[in-house]
Parts: C-alpha cells; sequence; structure tokens
C-alpha cells in the first residue's frame, strides 16, 4: 500500500466525503450552509461533496414546501442523506430456528421474520431454511436482494475472522463449516460471522439492558453457556475468537454439566432440549421441591462461570439471557451469590432484548461494516484487529 499524505487528492475527497455524509446523517435534512458550518469545509468543497453523492444515490435535495416559498421567495436547497439507499440484515441461526432482521442505513429496524428449524437438521438443510427466511421478509418488505448491502449473523461456536466455524457442538455439521463462505455465494454482498453470545452482548449494549455501559459481560445461559464481553466499548473475541467459552468450565473439575445439574429425574437432559429446560424453571416458579432443587444446583454453577469472568474483567454490568431471560428467580440468587465471590459486584440484569438480542447484535455487525465504508468510523464497537 503506497504511502499517504496530506496533499493526497483522493484520500483529502474520502475524507472531505465522509464528514459531510456523517453532517447529513445526523439531521433530518440541511442546506449547504448549515453543512458547511457544521463540518468546517469550505462551500465550494461542501457543495462538489453533495453533488457528488447525489449522484451515487446517497443524497437526495429535499423539496421546498411551497407555502414557504411564496412567504420568504426562493428558499435555501436543502439536502438529505438516503437511509433507504440500501439495506442491511442481522440474521440468527440457533439450534431450533433460524431469524431475520432488515433495516436501513440508519439501522432502522423495517421487518423481521423466523422460521423453526430441527435441532438434527443437517448444515445443507439449515442454510436453506435461513435463506427461506430471508427471501420471505425481503419479499414482505418489497427489498430486492441486490440492495442489500451487508449481512451480519449470529452463530453458535468459534467463529474465525473469515467467518468459518473453528468448533461447533451445538449444530450438526457445524465444526469446519465455512459459513460466511457459503452465505456469501447467496448475497453477494459483505456477510459478517461472528459468534452469538458476541452478537446479543453487542446488541444490549446498543438497544438492550447495558446502553451506555462499555464494559459488559452477556451471559447466554443454557445447557451449553456462552458469553460475550465489551472491554472499554469495544467487543472482546480473544486471540482466536473463543473468549467467553464458559461451556468449558466443567473440563477444569466441575464435570456436572447443565443438563445433569437441571435434572430432576436422575437422567440427564437432552443437550439441545430447551424445552425440558423450561419446564423445570416453570416448575421451580410453581413451588415444585425438585425443580426447585435442580434450580439452584444450576445457579450455583452459573455463578461459578459467571464470577470467573467479572474477576478477570471488573464489568459494570453482567447481563443475563438465553432461554432464563425474562426469569426473575434466576437474578437475586445470582447476585447474591456473586456478590460472595467477587471482589466488586456488577450490576446484573436480565437481558432486555431476549430472544432478538443475537438478530439484532448482527445486524449491528453489518451496521458497523458500512458506517466504516461510508462514514470513516474507525472505532466502531465490533471491528476485528
Amino acid at each position: 500500500m503506497g504511502r499517504m499524505t496530506g496533499g493526497d487528492p483522493s484520500l483529502l475527497r474520502r475524507i472531505n466525503s465522509a464528514v459531510v455524509l456523517h453532517a447529513l446523517r445526523g439531521t433530518e435534512c440541511a442546506t449547504l450552509t448549515e453543512i458547511t458550518r457544521v463540518t468546517g469545509l469550505s462551500r465550494p468543497t461542501v457543495e462538489g461533496v453533495v453533488e457528488g453523492q447525489i449522484e451515487a444515490g446517497l443524497v437526495v435535495e429535499v423539496a421546498a414546501e411551497e407555502g414557504a416559498a411564496r412567504r420568504q421567495g426562493r428558499p435555501a436547497r436543502r439536502f438529505r442523506f438516503r437511509a433507504e439507499a440500501g439495506y442491511l440484515l442481522g440474521l440468527e441461526i440457533g439450534s431450533h430456528r433460524v431469524s431475520a432482521v432488515l433495516s436501513d442505513l440508519d439501522g432502522r429496524i423495517l421487518g423481521t421474520a423466523q422460521k423453526p428449524v430441527l435441532a438434527s437438521a443437517p448444515a445443507d438443510e439449515r442454510l436453506e431454511r435461513l435463506r427461506a427466511t430471508v427471501a420471505d421478509l425481503l419479499r414482505r418488505a418489497g427489498v430486492s436482494r441486490q440492495a442489500v448491502r451487508a449481512v451480519g449473523v449470529g452463530s453458535p461456536g468459534i467463529v474465525e475472522a473469515d467467518g468459518t466455524v473453528r468448533l461447533g457442538t451445538a449444530l450438526p455439521e457445524w465444526t469446519g463449516l465455512e459459513l460466511g463462505e457459503r452465505l456469501r455465494r447467496s448475497f453477494r454482498c459483505p456477510v459478517l460471522v461472528e459468534n452469538d453470545a458476541n452478537t446479543a452482548a453487542v446488541a444490549e449494549h446498543w438497544k438492550g439492558a447495558a446502553v451506555g455501559s462499555d464494559d459488559v459481560v452477556y451471559v447466554m445461559a443454557g445447557l451449553s453457556p456462552g458469553a460475550g464481553s465489551l472491554i472499554g466499548g469495544r467487543l472482546h473475541r480473544g486471540f482466536g475468537g473463543a473468549a467467553g467459552e464458559i461451556g468449558a468450565l466443567h473440563l477444569l473439575g466441575q464435570e456436572e454439566t447443565p443438563e445433569i445439574l437441571l435434572s430432576t429425574n436422575g437422567e440427564p437432559l437432552h443437550p439441545l432440549d430447551e424445552q425440558a429446560v423450561a419446564a423445570v424453571f416453570a416448575g421451580a416458579r410453581d413451588g415444585d421441591a425438585q425443580a426447585q432443587a435442580a434450580l439452584d444446583r444450576f445457579v450455583r454453577r452459573l455463578v461459578h462461570d459467571v464470577a470467573a469472568l467479572v474477576l478477570a474483567l471488573d464489568p459494570e454490568v453482567v447481563v443475563i439471557g438465553g432461554w432464563a431471560a425474562g426469569l426473575d428467580g434466576v437474578l437475586e440468587p445470582l447476585r447474591e451469590e456473586l456478590a460472595r465471590y467477587c471482589l466488586r459486584t456488577p450490576r446484573v440484569a436480565l437481558s432486555v432484548l431476549g430472544e432478538a438480542a443475537v438478530a439484532t447484535g448482527a445486524l449491528r455487525l453489518a451496521l458497523d461494516h458500512v458506517e466504516e465504508q461510508l462514514f470513516a468510523v474507525e472505532t466502531t464497537v465490533t471491528a476485528r484487529r
């Protein structure tokens, strides 16, 4: 790559374009004079950038109101950023369902869709179900596939930077799957694949229980628990993408896995049987003694997993999600146990986004990518090193 200097005209044009676009995106509409004042650029520069972005389809002139024209003479030209110039998708691939959320370039949600899928479904069937879900969503929204500028994906497993699932035991045929490459063939635009707990952490930071907090741990509490974390406002993946894999902590001496701890009859639950887990929690809430004992065992194990992350990262807030979200019976025991083990007890909150967290965070991946391309934002939450 050639050395860039302050005199590089192409670099200056790119910077000026990003500054003007960013200013327009931050307001409903603006005149050239207003953009000039906000950006500090010269009026000829602003005018040239705006005309170029109109040609590119990212900016449009706003028609003046007829009454305003009569009262004031010819009004100043006004422009706005075209959020409808492109669209973004956030996708979740889960054990029992696939889901999708669609937004414009401002991140405004335009529609959602989901379809059930068998836990035993092979990879090809699961991906075909995902494609059908996306096709339904785009058709209902009246959006062409060619208008999609970026796709974010939340998937179980350890995910490499190119979207390959290095290890994924939660779904059949998932380990070694070149997920990013497979999906890029379908969408023909950038596809960014991330671990599902990581995308959920990003979502809670963006629109959920961790808004305004830059040091966050999100715990996906399930039969195969995982966690995502933000440190200083940035997603922490670890060197190889394996940060937060608390489901492996039983290998360090705690041999009882969640499916054993949550059993009420001595027989381990099936590793993907979320309905059985929900039944245990419901039973505990209704006063069933065996279910309450199972829940107590699970919470004690969960707090050990969470405490390991809290002691290492010292987050401001811990968000509990997955199927545990919305179950108030988990929250207070977890707070009490963390207070016993941790040097400083973080705020503990249930997920605000619930089942929508993974797809919402995946959408944020896509939005961050577009912002980097259009607005030269270099410090997005999800940017990879």
